[in-house]
């Protein structure tokens, strides 16, 4: 996407402001803009990878636009509602007819935020390029419709979700399936990828659960489940669930792991969690994950854990036991 957006400036094609801070939302990587000085950036975002990443180029990062702003570059993402929402949100920090920056690939539904906004507003321009595009326009109160979608954003049954985040209409089939097999949990415990809070509800049913550490790397599903999970043994930590460490080993972790990266399936991510709870466990801890049938996870969880089960298969997912921790940490506890 960076890559479209800076041939079109270094082109002449689009043109920032030469003073004034950018907001850039949803950026895949650290904003790095040809002709703006890093300071005068603001990456706005929900993801903390990106977060530390944007911390190591030098380049300011929030959750959300803080102050006002000389332009707005917003990057569309599948989710129609949540791109709609970050439209609307990127012209609120701005005066009206400072310039707004639409880019997507056309398989991240740019074509559609297109169609969109040509029915409120007069679209300047667009790039067209690497099977994407670039638009944009000048800011102009027509977007407050939009700004209130994740506000009246339906309730999942008696849970709390967010526009764009993983699962956001309703409870994942994957993690269901999970929910049901589980055994009740004993002990100190973490829900790696905890989304907005499905399963970490389900675990915190067992009394003998002790705390629950949620980790979660998208701000907005983490904030979905502190109110989906107002229990006091829980614990919430906006963090890379495979760099995340608890000083205290585990005695169970549990996970629906993420296995795509944008459009494109990304195993790796998958295997990385597997890796990240075989670490984070005490020597008789418990790993129980559930996944996509298809996915080749078998050698990863073989590789890190002594003993692994399928405990069930259905429906075009498998639930997956492991316990022996290969690189499993002494079962100490702080107090």
């Amino acid at each position: 996407m960076l890559k479209r957006v800076t041939l079109a400036l270094e082109t002449g094609a689009a043109l920032l402001p030469q003073d004034g801070r950018i907001a850039v939302f949803d950026p895949a990587e650290p904003p790095i803009l040809p002709g703006v000085a890093r300071d005068r950036i603001d990456a706005i975002s929900p993801s903390a990878r990106l977060h530390r990443a944007c911390a190591a180029a030098g380049i300011a990062a929030h959750t959300a636009p803080e102050g006002a702003y000389a332009a707005a570059l917003v990057f569309a993402g599948r989710a129609r509602p949540a791109t709609r929402l970050r439209i609307a949100q990127a012209v609120a920090c701005l005066s009206e007819g400072a310039p707004v920056f639409i880019d997507g690939q056309k398989t991240d539904g740019i074509e559609p935020a297109l169609k969109d906004c040509r029915e409120r507003i007069e679209v300047s321009d667009s790039y067209v390029k690497s099977h994407g595009r670039l638009f944009w326009f000048s800011a102009a109160p027509v977007f407050d419709d939009w700004a209130a979608i994740a506000r009246d954003w339906p309730m999942a049954g008696r849970f709390r979700t967010a526009p764009g985040i993983f699962s956001a209409d309703g409870i994942d089939p994957g993690s269901k399936l999970l929910a049901e097999i589980l055994p009740p949990m004993k002990g100190a415990g973490a829900d790696l990828g905890a989304g907005w809070g499905f399963l970490a509800d389900a675990v915190l049913q067992s009394p003998a659960v002790t705390r629950l550490h949620l980790v979660e790397e998208d701000f907005r599903a983490l904030e979905a489940a502190k109110e989906n999970v107002p229990d006091p043994r829980a614990r919430f930590h906006w963090a890379d669930a495979t760099a995340w460490q608890e000083p205290e080993a585990l005695d169970f972790i549990v996970s629906n792991p993420p296995f795509h990266s944008g459009r494109e399936a990304s195993p790796e991510i998958g295997r990385a969690f597997i890796q990240a709870a075989a670490r984070m466990l005490g020597r008789n801890g418990r790993f129980w994950m559930v996944a996509n049938r298809h996915l080749p996870y078998e050698a990863a969880l073989a590789a890190h854990f002594g003993d692994v089960r399928e405990v069930v298969a259905q429906s075009g997912y498998k639930v997956v036991e492991a316990s022996a921790p290969k690189s499993g940490r002494d079962a100490r506890r702080r107090a």
